[in-house]
């Protein structure tokens, strides 16, 4: 991959296990390490390359709807900026250089010379200026994530990767058409509060956020699964012969610690993203 890109090699290479700790919970986390990038332009293009390699994946995944759907990143050297998606590109096609650098007032500052999703940047602007911890959010509008937000409701502790989302999972109850309106994105970012970094919203969709982009989409990809789970299983409950089984508060607080931190989230996402690159030939790098 290093003749399609001088950073491919840097950006397979700079997520790495090393050293060996344990926290206070017993996990050993050196599997989970991330190390990041010494400089933020070196950063930049990283993340910049896992978001084009995201597009690919939920393309594959057939996440992809038509010009409906962004990622966005805040950019790590003018960190009151983002990068997002450009409107009407299907996710199979977007590359790194379509990627669009924009102000918190979607004032164009570098990037594909494209015009952006409005709502799109109205839900992620408001979210990466009230939420400084967030640098990557995905809001797709994938099947089952869509079906299962009709209801309004946030999924049920069923099984360990439901697990991956215990008290870490917001409802948006309030749809209120397209989201054109700042005080409509400003609402949303009230919704998932100062902690959480996933979020059902009602009517509408998905949305999933995280440090880095692999940590968003690896949460994107869990979060549709589950409420695929979850819509599988209210079926075969329907008829009454049939009940739920719940797992258990503190099984589901051992078990998100285990499978829904950053770096396992990231962890999630890497192979997804490996076989994409490997498939593509790394065409998404350019």
């Amino acid at each position: 991959m290093a003749s399609t890109s001088t950073t491919t090699t840097a950006s397979q290479q700079s997520i790495a296990a090393t050293g060996t700790s344990t926290t206070p919970s017993g996990f050993n986390r050196s599997r989970f390490h991330i190390e990041w990038p010494k400089t933020k332009e070196e950063e930049r293009r990283w993340q910049l390359e896992q978001m084009a390699g995201a597009f690919r994946v939920f393309a594959r995944l057939g996440f992809a709807d038509g010009s409906s759907g962004h990622i966005s990143l805040r950019d790590p050297i003018q960190p009151d900026t983002f990068w997002i998606n450009p409107y009407g590109v299907h996710f199979a096609l977007l590359t790194v250089s379509d990627m669009v650098h924009v102000d918190k007032n979607g004032n164009r500052l570098g990037g594909a010379d494209k015009p952006i999703n409005t709502a799109g940047f109205t839900i992620h602007s408001a979210l990466h200026q009230q939420r400084p911890d967030i640098h990557a959010a995905c809001h797709v509008h994938s099947p089952y994530g869509r079906a299962w937000s009709n209801f309004g409701k946030p999924i049920d502790m069923l099984n360990q990767d439901s697990c991956m989302f215990y008290n870490d999972l917001a409802v948006y109850a309030n749809f209120g058409g397209v989201v054109f309106a700042k005080e409509e994105g400003a609402r949303l970012a009230d919704a998932l509060g100062p902690t959480k970094k996933n979020m059902i919203l009602q009517n509408h969709g998905l949305l999933t956020c995280g440090r880095t982009v692999g940590e968003a989409a690896g949460f994107f990809v869990a979060l549709e699964r589950a409420c695929q789970a979850q819509l599988l299983t209210e079926a075969a409950v329907a008829g009454g012969r049939v009940q739920k089984t719940f797992v258990g508060d503190e099984e589901a607080v051992y078990t998100k610690m285990g499978t829904g931190s950053s770096e396992v989230m990231y962890w999630q996402f890497e192979p997804e993203y490996q076989l994409v690159l490997s498939e593509s030939n790394g065409d998404f790098l350019v």
